[in-house]
């Protein structure tokens, strides 16, 4: 529990120290609600008859929390490794979970301030998104997908040993999930061929659930869909992120 606690505090206050980084994991999704927003402001979707705000607005969020969870834990696993500093963890009485744990948590709390900032920006009048009276359900889907794709970034982590290889591999993930999940363009409007494929992704129920949660698309059973599915992907991703966890490039 100390090393635990020492290690979130530290993770912490590098974080907040990092002014570059902090700006960017906050502005960057905001960057993309401005340019969509005002670009289709008063629009609907042809397809649903729904203002496009109701699509852009969950679905760049949901990217927002899962990208900043990615990036987050995989640039400091490949810079501790790197440095060595896992290696001196490793030389004290600190489990895995531990390291892991502590970065769990600051994803947590990164993505619950995300989330309030972004929902809040996209309530005014020049983008005009209605939040649902059952808002409170996108806590339990965000959880679970910051997650699943802390997992994933711990897999990037891993794997890459320069700061290059995390980007390069993280956006390869990231930007064509986003597409291919509806983040950035209504499943709606996509070939049928592109709305198959987006089953296989963990972004697609991510933005289901958040969609479903803040704007009341569809019924409750989608919501709990998209959490059994996003669990299943955690308990996957975080295995192999554990099977995959290296203290050092040499082991």
């Amino acid at each position: 529990m100390s090393a635990y606690t020492a290690l979130s505090q530290a993770g912490y206050r590098a974080y907040t120290r990092d002014r570059t980084t902090l700006f960017f994991t906050f502005a960057f999704p905001l960057i993309f609600l401005v340019v969509f927003g005002l670009i289709f402001h008063g629009q609907t979707v042809e397809e649903s008859g729904k203002p496009y705000i109701n699509y852009i607005a969950p679905g760049v969020l949901s990217w927002g929390v899962g990208n900043a969870a990615v990036f987050g834990v995989g640039f400091v696993l490949m810079q501790w490794r790197r440095d060595d500093i896992l290696r001196l963890i490793r030389m004290t009485p600190t489990p895995v979970s531990a390291v892991l744990a502590s970065r769990y948590v600051l994803a947590l709390g990164i993505g619950a301030v995300q989330a309030a900032l972004f929902v809040a920006v996209a309530m005014l009048p020049s983008f005009g998104l209605q939040v649902d009276g059952r808002w409170p359900l996108v806590v339990p889907v965000l959880v679970l997908g910051i997650t699943a794709f802390l997992a994933l970034g711990v897999i990037v982590g891993s794997y890459a040993r320069t700061p290059e290889a995390v980007a390069a591999v993280a956006n390869c993930l990231m930007i064509p999930m986003a597409f291919l999940s509806g983040s950035f363009f209504p499943l709606d409007a996509m070939p049928g061929w592109m709305q198959t494929l987006s089953r296989v992704l963990p972004l697609r129920y991510l933005n289901d659930g958040v969609s479903g949660a803040l704007t009341g698309g569809g019924p409750l059973r989608d919501i709990g869909i998209a959490c059994a599915v996003l669990t299943g992907f955690a308990l996957v991703l975080g295995a192999v992120a554990l099977k995959t966890f290296r203290w050092s490039d040499k082991s």
